[in-house]
């Protein structure tokens, strides 16, 4: 997928400070990923509350990726609902972001996003239409892992350093 404009901003800042640019919020997601960084994703359960888990999460052509155990608690809950929410502290921004996963089976994506991890140190493999590797987070479970697409409608961004501002920016729909 092509990267996208968004069709909508908003500035949230109360201090005056500027609309902050989408490129800043994509430029920042978009970073070679660092080892300090971890990603949130939030879920709800069946019974209507909510679940939070870091994810390593990885942006490519416009959207992110993450895995998971298909045994996992948020693998299940994104079955059922597949709405979901990532929040990031990146350098010079924070982020929240609305939308929606699907997994991804396709062969060509699965081997980008596992040369995207292999690229930040964690070697990845595609294992039929999964991935696999000699080892991953302590609470992911055993291997395979599935892939999703996280597609977002709408980020909220903070800067964290100069220039300062708060800015929502909506997309147009968005494939899951």
């Amino acid at each position: 997928m092509s990267e996208q404009a968004p069709n909508e901003t908003a500035n949230l800042d109360r201090y005056g400070d500027a609309e902050l640019p989408w490129s800043r919020a994509r430029d920042a997601l978009a970073a070679v990923p660092s080892p300090d960084v971890t990603y949130f994703l939030g879920t709800c359960r069946l019974d209507g509350t909510p679940h939070a888990a870091g994810v390593g999460a990885q942006w490519l052509d416009g959207e992110l990726y993450f895995t998971s155990s298909p045994a996992a608690r948020k693998a299940r809950d994104l079955a059922a609902n597949p709405r979901c929410t990532i929040s990031v502290r990146l350098p010079g921004i924070d982020l929240v972001l609305d939308g929606s996963a699907a997994r991804v089976t396709d062969a060509a994506t699965l081997e980008q996003v596992a040369a995207g991890y292999r690229a930040g140190g964690w070697p990845a493999e595609v294992d039929g239409d999964a991935l696999t590797a000699p080892f991953s987070a302590p609470s992911a479970g055993p291997p395979p892992w599935q892939v999703y697409r996280f597609a977002f409608r709408t980020v909220v961004g903070v800067a964290t350093e100069e220039p300062y501002g708060a800015t929502r920016w909506r997309f147009g729909t968005r494939r899951p």
